[in-house]
């Protein structure tokens, strides 16, 4: 049985395990505090030298890490992963464009935030800044579609929606981005999650 060590609080553990869950994989979640330093730990470095969750382990002892990485290889050959060469390979640029465009920003500052404890005047601004441009981005990109690559939700929407979903819990309204609203709620029940009531 194929094991997953992931943070639940975590988007990009949250993304692999929505995918997981979706196509009816068996796995065991094995639960892993990144607040607690375990990831760093000589056992976890063994798994994944680079100390991040999410990181799965196969039954063959074979492991991989990155969470679009790993969505990638669970979605071959599914619905999440469009036929088209060309609207496979924008789903690929919006997977880059999540993690160096998105993620870091709009993740980094709900990390802050609710775990750090930060408040919204100890945020640096230019984290507020491009988190809001990426939503904005991400606003534009879906006035004339219902989802970011082809006509049906592909992994890029289930790695997108992770933190996108989240981005209230740093302090980005959402209220003022319809079509994101629109989008998370098809990407909501398209998984089977229910709406995000915010950071508990």
């Amino acid at each position: 049985m194929l094991t997953v060590y992931g943070d639940i609080r975590s988007g990009n553990c949250l993304k692999v395990k929505w995918l997981l869950d979706r196509l009816g994989h068996d796995y065991r979640w094995v639960e892993t505090d990144v607040m607690s330093g375990v990831t760093r730990s000589t056992d976890f470095l063994r798994l994944n030298p680079c100390g991040q969750v999410p990181a799965v382990v196969f039954d063959d002892g074979r492991t991989l890490a990155q969470s679009n990485a790993i969505l990638g290889f669970f979605g071959e050959g599914t619905p999440f992963v469009p036929a088209d060469p060309w609207e496979r390979a924008k789903m690929y640029e919006w997977l880059f464009w999540e993690q160096y465009s998105h993620e870091p920003y709009v993740a980094v500052v709900r990390f802050q935030r609710a775990f750090v404890g930060k408040s919204a005047g100890e945020i640096e601004p230019r984290l507020m800044q491009r988190g809001h441009a990426a939503l904005d981005r991400m606003e534009q990109a879906l006035a004339d579609r219902d989802w970011l690559a082809g006509d049906a939700a592909s992994l890029a929407d289930i790695s997108l929606v992770a933190y996108t979903r989240m981005a209230g819990d740093g302090g980005f309204e959402l209220t003022g981005r319809p079509r994101v609203r629109a989008w998370i709620a098809r990407a909501e029940a398209c998984l089977g999650l229910p709406p995000y009531s915010g950071f508990a």
